[in-house]
């Protein structure tokens, strides 16, 4: 028996906790509110759109670092809490999801940057959420302009796509004990 996904999305956000706090259906801009534009959230259609928190790190090069994955200067950010995140032209921040997941052993999901920031030159970038991680979710926001950029905190930046196994994996996130499990905050590179 199939089910609709947005169901199936619903069932698993009850059932499980998957993402909370969970808006189950999709929030966006009504036509007759044309002066409260806001950048859609919450079920849709395959997915879920994830909403942005308001606390940012922001990408600098004051120090002149070079960025190494295996040591990284954490002085290479300024720290911001706001409503709005402006990123330096060909620069990038960093974020977190208002949404917290627990990911069941049988999924794994994958994030997509909505079409919205994509169409600004402005990419989202995500590694899949594996089996049993869970976390709020880091977000980095590429600005390949060069122009500044602006990042909307509590609105819609992209989106989760959950693909379901027919059977639960032989070794989760979990059982790895994965070093960006349970990530509370935006969280730097771990080594």
């Amino acid at each position: 028996m199939s089910i609709r996904a947005d169901s199936w999305i619903r069932k698993m956000a009850v059932e499980h906790n998957m993402i909370q706090p969970f808006v189950e259906r999709q929030i966006r801009q009504e036509p007759m509110q044309a002066e409260n534009k806001i950048i859609s959230y919450g079920v849709s259609s395959y997915g879920y759109d994830v909403r942005c928190a308001n606390e940012f790190k922001i990408f600098t090069n004051i120090n002149s670092s070079i960025v190494d994955p295996k040591k990284f200067d954490e002085r290479s950010f300024v720290d911001f809490v706001g409503d709005v995140c402006i990123i330096p032209p060909n620069s990038f921040a960093l974020a977190r999801t208002v949404e917290f997941f627990k990911i069941p052993r049988n999924v794994l999901t994958i994030c997509l940057g909505k079409s919205t920031y994509a169409r600004c030159g402005i990419i989202v970038n995500v590694t899949p959420l594996e089996p049993e991680w869970e976390g709020h979710v880091t977000l980095e926001f590429s600005n390949t302009t060069p122009l500044p950029a602006k990042i909307y905190a509590h609105e819609g930046v992209a989106q989760m796509i959950f693909l379901q196994a027919s059977e639960v994996c032989e070794t989760s996130y979990a059982d790895r004990a994965g070093k960006y499990q349970g990530q509370t905050g935006v969280t730097l590179p771990l080594t």
